[in-house]
């Protein structure tokens, strides 16, 4: 199977979906291999290191599109590649289509195939998705420190104070990999913590695992609330598989927060569990809604591309060479995970929060299958 690698296009995203040696697995297994010259230059390799894994380098983004059977990507498709997708081909990147509307309508038009990472499910873990929550949740204790300084426009405070002065207030809204990530890193800082979470086992499990000025609470509407308004930087760690966020935390609640408090909503990639979040980017990545500061950056990651790529090319490049060697329905049928990240194949809506998320209809995956073969 061609596969294609082009270079990502989303805002300051210097990630790359495939490392030189993920290039060398697949073409090992005979399978040729598009990058786009440039392409993983933002993560630190050149084009000759993918040359010497046996790649095909070609100048033109759409070239890989037009060749390739199947598009490893990082983030979702830019508005200006919708077009360059085509009926039959297979896309594997990170999706959020319960975000993104028109992404969902582009790809069912298309007739594309598309594998979501965030999806890939394997028991109650999301292994595609758990190396960025990683990134991105011990990325946002080191933003939100750095938007707590007064020179950035925060309340001027450091995070973990010094003797005689407290520390600051995290406060974390959810307990899963982002938040643990997250507080794992604000712990370490000497900051003082609250994860608000609503499983009283993973509260459980976290207090056994996390040591320092923790306090885990029962997650709910006066809990938030009460939090939130002592919070100095407030951390939005919510994710719910393939669905659009749950906003836990109201505009009313920000605006009871004090001046110069700084915001990080992790989870906006799929819409936000903060009412007064939107999406920035690395170029311009925050804005203030009362006095408070917003960061909202949906690919957190790609600030540090070099972490990043590595860690997501571990974990997605075993998934790509089951794809390319077995096909797409083969792939599929033999892993039961690859099939719960498929959204969308034949025109179809194949994941049901993602319907859901625009009311549109749902079509089992097994169904198409079960109609391609008869």
């Amino acid at each position: 199977m061609l596969v294609g690698v082009p270079a990502e296009t989303k805002d300051q995203e210097n990630r790359v979906a495939l490392t030189p040696g993920g290039v060398a697995e697949l073409t090992h297994h005979g399978h040729p291999v598009l990058v786009e010259r440039g392409a993983g230059a933002g993560s630190g390799f050149g084009d000759d290191e993918y040359a010497a894994a046996g790649a095909e380098l070609v100048d033109a983004h759409e070239e890989v599109f037009a060749r390739a059977a199947l598009i490893l990507k990082v983030k979702e498709p830019t508005p200006p590649e919708h077009g360059l997708l085509r009926r039959g081909q297979l896309l594997f990147t990170y999706l959020h289509l319960a975000a993104d509307e028109a992404l969902t309508r582009a790809l069912l038009d298309g007739g594309v195939t598309a594998i979501a990472y965030e999806t890939v499910q394997v028991g109650h873990t999301l292994p595609l998705l758990t190396p960025m929550s990683e990134v991105a949740g011990r990325m946002a204790v080191q933003v939100g420190a750095h938007y707590l300084e007064r020179t950035h426009g925060g309340r001027g405070q450091l995070l973990g104070g010094v003797p005689g002065v407290r520390p600051s207030n995290v406060v974390i809204v959810g307990g899963g990999v982002v938040g643990t990530n997250a507080a794992q890193m604000a712990l370490g800082a000497g900051a003082q913590v609250t994860i608000l979470e609503k499983s009283a086992d993973r509260m459980r499990y976290l207090g056994e695992m996390l040591h320092g000025n923790l306090v885990t609470v029962m997650s709910n509407r006066q809990n938030v609330a009460e939090a939130v308004a002592r919070a100095d930087l407030l951390i939005g760690a919510v994710l719910i598989p393939g669905a659009r966020a749950p906003k836990l935390v109201s505009e009313g609640m920000i605006r009871a927060m004090r001046p110069g408090a700084v915001v990080v909503d992790v989870a906006i990639d799929q819409g936000g569990c903060i009412e007064t979040a939107r999406p920035t980017a690395h170029s311009a990545p925050t804005y203030d809604v009362a006095g408070v500061i917003h960061y909202c950056v949906t690919n957190m990651p790609g600030a540090v591309p070099r972490t990043s790529t590595h860690a997501l090319s571990n974990v997605t490049t075993p998934y790509a060479l089951a794809l390319a060697d077995e096909g797409f329905a083969g792939a599929v049928r033999r892993d039961p995970a690859l099939a719960k990240g498929v959204n969308v194949h034949a025109g179809r809506i194949t994941y049901a929060a993602v319907a859901e998320a625009f009311g549109l209809p749902h079509t089992p995956l097994e169904e198409l299958l079960y109609q391609a073969a008869a």
